[in-house]
């Protein structure tokens, strides 16, 4: 059996970034994780991929054989539901797009054999507004899929059969969070749903509902096809399997996207893949994973980017695509500029997000124009730590007060000039 090699997530895809249609998928070896895997009982199948050691991509990091392993074994009445998350509204974030845009048949590989594990039998993604260009992609690869028995009834001969449906979001940041967007799925409004009970046992329409990210998904067919050893084996990381996309934005020489070992270091990432600052730009600090991560600064880019060695640093790896601050932008202003979005995004569910984002991007604003004063920073930092995991009914607010929190400890002269000159510096 040919390998999927060392970019087995980006290998097939074709150079004028035209996306991959199905012959040019099956030749390159397309479709056999899922003919391996009808050959294997649903269990085996979620034992496979929980001995890789993947790891969800959306920015979590849970272990996904786990996840799939939630959903109850007795045959429950009426169907089971495998969700992709889509969505991608993390500022700073583009790694989804490109696997959907320029490999739409790997994703739905993924999809029927993630759902054949977990006994699903509808499937949606649910795909970000902004999209079209994926949205194009997914459904020409989704009708040739059809054409071909990939999806429908008696899948490749065999009695397991999926549908599989495209829908476009609302259009909103909190539909990314699992259960809003299963709540908007169903029509409803974004908001976050009471956990317990989790989505694998109550879910889409009160049924087991498994949601992953696209690139988790995107993962599956190569674990099944090569087999959980060869997918363990591409990373660099103790505790994570496989490769992932990495990105970087900012004021770098080469700013991208590339697919490496899981437990690459921040330095080669950041200087021999994006090609370091440009010319009379000082690196800072950075994101590593996205708006909702906490800053990163020169000490710590020696970390590997995986789960678990961010976490002594004081960070996540979230989505693995880094945004870099430089001596030419303001951390203020910067930190200002995603806590106006993450403000604008929140749902209004709960009362700490609801009312403490604005007020913390108000604050913010009033630095940047020079009406700031000592008594604000100590409340940022004390509205920073206030919105902590388990005070808020969801994610988004913690994920927004990160990148401030650690603003505040890396680049405290930076927030102290402001109200000791009266006005932004870097203005």
């Amino acid at each position: 059996m040919t390998m999927s090699g060392e970019k087995p997530l980006t290998s097939r895809m074709r150079r004028d970034g035209q996306p991959v249609g199905l012959d040019e998928y099956v030749r390159a070896g397309g479709y056999q994780g899922l003919r391996a895997a009808l050959k294997l009982s649903p269990r085996q199948v979620t034992e496979q991929v929980t001995q890789a050691e993947l790891k969800g991509r959306g920015g979590a990091g849970f272990p996904t054989g786990k996840k799939w392993g939630f959903v109850p074994a007795d045959g429950a009445r009426g169907p089971r539901y495998f969700v992709v998350n889509a969505d991608e509204m993390e500022p700073g974030t583009m790694k989804d797009r490109i696997l959907m845009e320029g490999d739409p048949h790997q994703l739905i590989e993924g999809i029927v054999i993630g759902s054949y594990a977990v006994g699903a039998s509808i499937a949606y993604i649910f795909l970000r507004l902004a999209y079209h260009a994926s949205e194009r992609a997914l459904r020409q690869a989704i009708a040739e899929a059809y054409a071909a028995g990939y999806l429908g009834r008696n899948i490749l001969g065999s009695s397991f059969g999926l549908e599989l449906h495209l829908h476009i979001s609302a259009g909103r940041y909190m539909c990314g969070e699992e259960t809003g967007l299963l709540n908007a799925l169903e029509g409803r409004r974004a908001t976050p749903r009471f956990k317990p009970p989790h989505p694998p046992v109550v879910g889409l329409w009160g049924k087991p509902t498994i949601v992953n990210n696209v690139e988790t998904v995107c993962c599956v067919p190569h674990i099944v096809r090569d087999g959980w050893e060869h997918f363990r084996s591409l990373s660099r990381s103790d505790s994570d399997g496989g490769t992932k996309i990495y990105g970087a934005s900012g004021r770098v020489k080469k700013p991208g996207l590339w697919e490496l070992p899981m437990g690459t270091p921040l330095r080669e990432i950041l200087f021999d893949h994006a090609g370091g600052m440009l010319e009379g730009c000082r690196f800072r600090g950075l994101l590593p994973g996205g708006a909702s991560t906490a800053f990163l600064v020169e000490e710590h880019l020696d970390a590997r980017m995986d789960f678990a060695s961010l976490q002594p640093c004081g960070s996540r790896m979230g989505t693995g695509t880094i945004i870099v601050l430089d001596d030419k932008v303001c951390p203020v202003g910067a930190v200002g500029n995603l806590l106006a979005f993450f403000a604008r995004e929140s749902c209004g569910w709960c009362t700490p997000c609801r009312e403490g984002l604005p007020w913390i991007a108000g604050m913010l604003r009033a630095l940047e124009e020079g009406r700031g004063t000592q008594q604000d920073l100590d409340i940022l930092a004390e509205q920073a730590d206030l919105l902590a995991p388990a005070t808020t009914f969801c994610a988004l607010a913690p994920g927004a007060a990160d990148p401030l929190r650690s603003a505040l400890v890396h680049f405290a002269d930076d927030f102290r000039r402001h109200v000791t000159e009266g006005r932004c510096p870097w203005r």
